[in-house]
């Protein structure tokens, strides 16, 4: 009797501790909605009523994605839990060995993500990959062909094949340490787990054929990619913060008379009154007259676009009737308006029109809402809509994307501008995110990573320490989302090392002479979700990890930046024959090639059957029609399509654009262009192909 007592309370115990272990909130079966062709939605728990894409009202192109072919999803569904408890959401995906994993955020270090470990939190990057970035979107992508948004406005921790599970499927070999040389602290794990601090979430599913398919789907899912006006894809200078009228006069003079590329003039904080925080009002003294100065840059075909971060300066004259509409913590004394809320959309929509949109300014750089924790509102801030300060945090640049955006769309206007913070659900925004870190090699690792997760990224140019750091730093943002100058801090101009001047010009001048390439490339960002600059992980005919080194741009474009202090370097050519962009001759085929190209050009390949559709070399962006030459790759009849609307309104949105069919046949030497039967041609006036391969 005593010993079946002792086994009864053995029994007891052992089922008191499984029942602590599996305690969870009731959660139903997750039930998999199918929302389109290859999209399926998932609620576990409660979900926040607040997430990433309702806040901002994002709208699915169900038609674009319906027309994708549907693929079901590749992934054992039986294997994956979600499942609540303690008041916050476990959710966990299988691994299958040799699996990739790509996403998880703006990452500066790492492309490939299996065995990273993060907290995805808005934040300005710090130099490690832990999740606190400046667009910590919780989407990720798997190379079996599937990906999943985790759609909640909260600080999320990633395990991306960390963890060890007891009653793991593929178990990792157990080794002692003491006999095994090659034990291991990380041994192999087979799961991939997130935890939400909410009593619940959304979850989307993506799949596809390829990892670009399931990518295209997530860009549609989010409203499309962004389509630029025209202008945005020329070059940009910044000038230093307290310039005056007569100082960018001075600056758009020395472009002009050096004759190197300008299209758009971005002002620093000096152009107000006041800032840290904002007055968003004119100086008077530094620019009497507003309106005169943007007319008179526009009329040389350049754009004003200007400083601002969210802080509204107390004194200013909208503070008062917005200060009821703003959060309990300030960033350097300026009020936070909460821009989820119409009062304030309304409010501050009349201050930007007023001083900046009426008059003709272009756009704005919205700096410092990412946050370092000491100057943005902490957590524990309150918000009058009822946003808590952890959601906000994860939401604010991208409210100020959506604000911004809007006050354009209602003039039909496209704007192009610089943002510190985003996430998911502004695929859609034009805006290009840009930081205070300055790391050449690490700001091309991010230029690959963002074409996982839906946003756009500058490796802009600042300071250099030598010409030829100078050099390879503007060859690389020649073939960036945007191509931006921003050295006012020290005063560097383009031609400041004078033994690379005509080098840099060079460059900038292929930056333009490329914008009906680059335009065409974005175009597909909007209406097919394809990245306009991708990894090379996206590109078919390519195997194993993605480098975090070379991208692509473009249909045909593979761009493999070299870094100063390096005159060589190794690119992993996919499938397919490659030719060099400068002279057409073979670069090889599906291997791996050392080049050495010297100081006086970035190594550019182009695929076979490549057409890279160029303007005449030119200063800034023209208002009408311009030649094109169509540069023809390699010896086999070659095609492509060529993208052309007005280059500046919305109306492409209601059908009013054009697809120009180009085709050339390298045998003959011949080539035409196709524009369809009542097709409107706004910005070629003719067509000259240059077969590159001889």
């Amino acid at each position: 009797m005593p010993v079946t007592l002792k086994v009864m309370r053995k029994t007891l115990r052992l089922l008191a501790i499984t029942l602590a272990i599996c305690a969870c909130d009731r959660v139903k079966a997750p039930v998999y909605e199918r929302v389109a062709s290859g999209v399926w939605k998932v609620e576990v728990g409660t979900p926040d009523k607040v997430n990433l894409l309702n806040v901002l009202q994002t709208s699915p192109k169900f038609a674009a994605i319906n027309a994708l072919e549907e693929v079901p999803l590749p992934v054992d569904k039986d294997k994956i839990t979600m499942e609540v408890f303690d008041g916050k959401t476990y959710l966990r995906f299988p691994l299958d060995r040799g699996e990739r994993l790509y996403g998880l955020g703006l990452n500066f270090k790492s492309v490939a993500q299996r065995g990273s470990i993060k907290r995805l939190h808005v934040d300005h990057y710090g130099g490690s990959d832990n999740g606190r970035t400046h667009a910590p979107v919780p989407f990720f992508v798997s190379s079996k062909g599937y990906g999943v948004l985790i759609n909640s406005a909260r600080y999320i921790d990633v395990y991306a094949g960390t963890s060890v599970r007891k009653d793991s499927e593929n178990p990792p070999e157990i080794k002692n340490r003491n006999a095994d040389k090659d034990w291991s602290a990380r041994p192999y794990s087979d799961n991939l787990e997130f935890l939400v601090p909410a009593k619940g979430a959304e979850l989307v599913f993506f799949s596809g054929k390829t990892m670009l398919d399931v990518v295209k789907r997530f860009n549609l899912y989010n409203g499309g990619g962004p389509l630029p006006p025209k202008w945005g894809l020329g070059f940009w200078q910044r000038v230093p913060a307290l310039f005056s009228e007569e100082d960018v006069y001075n600056e758009v003079g020395g472009f002009r008379e050096r004759n190197f590329p300008l299209s758009v003039i971005g002002l620093e904080p000096g152009w107000m009154t006041c800032s840290y925080p904002c007055s968003y009002q004119w100086d008077t003294g530094r620019f009497p007259d507003p309106d005169g100065f943007v007319g008179r840059l526009a009329d040389e075909g350049i754009k004003v676009n200007l400083w601002m971060n969210p802080g509204v300066a107390p004194g200013c004259d909208v503070a008062r009737e917005v200060r009821p509409y703003t959060g309990t913590h300030t960033e350097w004394n300026g009020l936070l308006p909460d821009y989820s809320l119409p009062e304030v959309r309304e409010i501050m929509g009349r201050c930007f029109r007023n001083n900046a949109i009426d008059k003709g300014v272009s756009g704005f750089k919205m700096d410092e809402n990412d946050g370092y924790d000491s100057w943005f509102a902490p957590d524990v801030a309150r918000y009058p809509s009822g946003i808590s300060g952890e959601q906000m945090r994860q939401l604010y640049g991208s409210l100020m994307q959506r604000f911004m955006t809007e006050l354009y769309r209602e003039k039909n206007l496209r704007t192009y501008g610089l943002v510190r913070a985003g996430n998911a659900g502004t695929t859609s925004f034009p805006f290009v995110i840009y930081n205070d870190y300055y790391n050449h090699r690490d700001f091309i690792t991010a230029l690959v990573n963002c074409s996982f997760i839906g946003v756009l990224w500058t490796p802009e140019v600042r300071a250099s320490k030598t010409s030829e750091e100078w050099l390879r730093r503007m060859q690389t943002v020649c073939f960036s989302p945007l191509a931006m100058l921003n050295a006012w801090a020290d005063g560097t101009k383009p031609w400041s090392f004078p033994d690379v001047e005509e080098r840099v010009k060079e460059v900038m001048t292929l930056r333009m002479r490329l914008i009906p390439y680059l335009y065409t490339a974005f175009a597909r960002y909007a209406l097919e979700g394809e990245p306009p600059v991708r990894a090379m992980a996206l590109e078919p005919g390519f195997e194993g990890e993605a480098p975090n080194d070379q991208f692509m741009v473009g249909e045909s474009l593979l761009v493999a930046p070299l870094f100063a202090g390096e005159t060589e370097r190794k690119v992993i050519l996919p499938a397919g024959r490659w030719y060099d962009f400068y002279t057409g001759e073979l670069a090889g085929t599906g291997e791996v090639i050392t080049v050495a190209p010297g100081l006086d050009r970035i190594p550019v390949f182009v695929r076979d059957g490549g057409i890279i559709p160029m303007f005449d070399p030119m200063t800034n962006v023209p208002a009408g029609p311009c030649p094109v030459t169509a540069c023809v790759y390699g010896k086999r009849a070659a095609a492509c399509d060529l993208y052309d609307d007005d280059g500046l309104t919305y109306d492409y949105e209601k059908g009013a654009f054009t697809w120009i069919r180009l085709t050339a046949d390298p045998a003959s030497a011949s080539g035409q262009a196709i524009v369809p039967e009542g097709g409107t041609v706004w910005s070629f006036s003719g067509y000259e192909f240059k077969f590159m391969t001889k």
